[in-house]
């Protein structure tokens, strides 16, 4: 982390060294970014490959819920398609146009996938409207079979994504998505069980809808969340009067505005601010001392803060945004 000390008098800020917006911005591939793009390519795979098969399997056995939960791994096999495109994306970097270089990527992405989950809960949910009506007759023995063979294969899945899963916003909405789907997967097994036991048909879109319900809630947080990072909300990580209070307590610094803290993508948090220090007091000690604390106390990686002299806040320039 840089912090970078800007003169009162100054409108550019002055970095002290040439390679801070590289260090900072620049994307930073490790063994943990490879290792999460490898589970995200198997996962695809895996859910691709079944998808298929429980399509055929619930036009084959006439269960909604199996249809349900294959179009749900639909949205699954997209999204974990357009995370791996993020994925890539984000690597690359920054130019003269994009400062910033691709990290919003993922958040776009991110939001993508909240939206086609929503579509595909109100799908499910204008079928299983219907079915009520009329319910109609179903193979639950191959029913069964096949929610079975998707329960394994979503545990797979949740198995290849286990220890990523936390890594970035498009990863972990591919976990939300699969533990949709793993849910998804033993609701249809118990519907299937219960259908079978009683011939109660109604059971196959009733168990439909609250697969869908299941599918609004992941694509609720997923849509909250990248809306948060779109808005610029402070990242949750961050408690920012805790933050200013911190700032406040350095020996020298008077008072603190214009502080803003933000998230380009998953895990990269900025802040800038203005302090103004007292007269008399050692202005790079105090931004040594800022650069301790936040380090140590917020998991803020980009710094930037102004110093002010006491009585000339902003420097006689506009108010800051």
């Amino acid at each position: 982390m840089r912090i970078d000390p800007v003169g009162a008098a100054s409108e550019s800020h002055h970095h002290a060294g040439k390679d801070h917006c590289c260090h900072d911005h620049g994307p930073l591939p490790d063994a943990a970014d490879d290792r999460a793009r490898r589970r995200l390519a198997i996962t695809l795979v895996l859910i691709a490959l079944f998808m298929v098969a429980e399509f055929v399997g619930g036009w084959w056995t006439g269960s909604l819920a199996l249809i349900a939960d294959a179009g749900h791994m639909l949205s699954d096999a997209a999204a974990l398609a357009m995370s791996l495109f993020a994925a890539w994306i984000v690597r690359r970097s920054p130019t003269e146009q994009r400062t910033f270089g691709y990290h919003r990527a993922e958040v776009l992405v991110a939001l993508a996938n909240g939206a086609t989950l929503f579509a595909v809960a109100g799908g499910i949910s204008f079928e299983a409207w219907e079915r009520f009506s009329a319910p109609p007759s179903l193979n639950t023995t191959g029913m069964l079979v096949i929610a079975v063979l998707g329960l394994v294969v979503n545990l797979l899945a949740l198995g290849t994504l286990h220890g990523s899963h936390t890594h970035d916003m498009n990863t972990r909405g591919a976990w939300l998505h699969v533990i949709g789907d793993t849910l998804g997967s033993v609701a249809v097994i118990a519907a299937a069980i219960l259908i079978g036991m009683t011939g109660q048909n109604w059971i196959d879109p009733a168990v439909s809808v609250a697969v869908s319900l299941l599918v609004l809630f992941s694509a609720w947080r997923l849509v909250r969340d990248a809306l948060h990072v779109l808005m610029e909300y402070a990242p949750s990580e961050v408690e920012v009067a805790a933050l200013r209070r911190a700032i406040l307590s350095e020996p020298g610094i008077i008072d603190l505005h214009c502080l803003h803290v933000w998230t380009l993508g998953s895990g990269k948090h900025a802040l800038s601010a203005h302090v103004v220090v007292e007269s008399g007091t050692d202005s790079m000690a105090s931004l040594a001392a800022l650069q301790k604390r936040i380090e140590h106390d917020f998991p803020i990686g980009h710094v930037t803060i102004q110093i002010e002299p006491e009585g000339s806040a902003c420097g006689g320039h506009a108010p800051c945004i």
